[in-house]
């Protein structure tokens, strides 16, 4: 890793009154979970088992017509309930606890950033840890779709239970992107993480953001590359983890 990348984050974060993140699949990546456009994520290796895109497959209509089909595409390569915060979950719930940091906004649905600590998750995309009956709207954990059902029932009223993650076809919700859209136009530093950037209309977010310094830690290039000061292509987790070193969290 480049530590002088490392420091001048963490120097943009000394500095810096209000933070906001804006992270993709890369932020999880080192916890376990693939993500969806590389080698070997999500879109790569999901065809060779089902007969139908992934694409199709997480769309409202395919879970309305295909529930049964849905579902065991859904639990073999969209939950991930064993999996833990790497570090770059555990510095943003350090910069929030400290004061710095004003909201976490993610296109993830794994949870983990709740599990590190973090309080103000604006989840773009909703969260595999909750669930609704379609007929009645009961809410449940992610344990009332995980068992031996074909397709999950409410044990309420035998109606259908979704999973609350906006599917193809889905709007975002307008209160969670209201709320993103004012931490980004609040902060004076926006750092995003671990997403190509490519995905509308979350993507559109960043295009907002007006403040002080915008840092970018992901992989591979993205449309948004030249709107940075900082560019970081180093792995996240062993970034992050020097970041929090260099701010004293650990």
């Amino acid at each position: 890793m480049t530590t002088d990348r490392a420091e001048m984050l963490a120097e943009r974060i000394r500095q810096a009154r209000k933070i906001v993140f804006f992270g993709g699949a890369g932020t999880s990546t080192e916890s376990g979970i693939p993500d969806f456009r590389s080698a070997g994520g999500l879109y790569d290796s999901g065809q060779s088992e089902f007969p139908y895109s992934p694409e199709d497959m997480l769309s409202r209509e395919f879970f309305y017509g295909e529930t049964g089909t849905f579902y065991r595409f859904y639990r073999s390569r969209m939950v991930y309930p064993q999996a833990e915060p790497n570090p770059m979950h555990r510095l943003l719930a350090d910069l929030e606890k400290n004061g710095k940091l004003n909201a976490v906004i993610t296109q993830n649905i794994d949870g983990l950033h709740q599990k590190a600590g973090s309080r103000n998750v604006l989840e773009l995309h909703g969260s595999v840890l909750r669930n609704t009956c379609t007929s009645c709207g009961t809410a449940y954990a992610l344990d009332a779709v995980m068992g031996d059902a074909a397709i999950p029932a409410c044990p309420k009223c035998g109606g259908l239970l979704k999973p609350d993650v906006v599917l193809y076809g889905e709007m975002l919700d307008s209160d969670v992107l209201e709320a993103s859209v004012q931490a980004i136009e609040e902060a004076d530093l926006m750092i995003v993480g671990g997403t190509s950037l490519t995905v509308q209309p979350a993507a559109s977010l960043v295009g907002m953001f007006t403040g002080g310094h915008l840092a970018l830690l992901n992989r591979t290039p993205t449309p948004y590359d030249s709107h940075a000061d900082l560019l970081i292509t180093e792995a996240m987790g062993a970034v992050a983890e020097r970041v929090r070193q260099l701010l004293g969290y650990v």
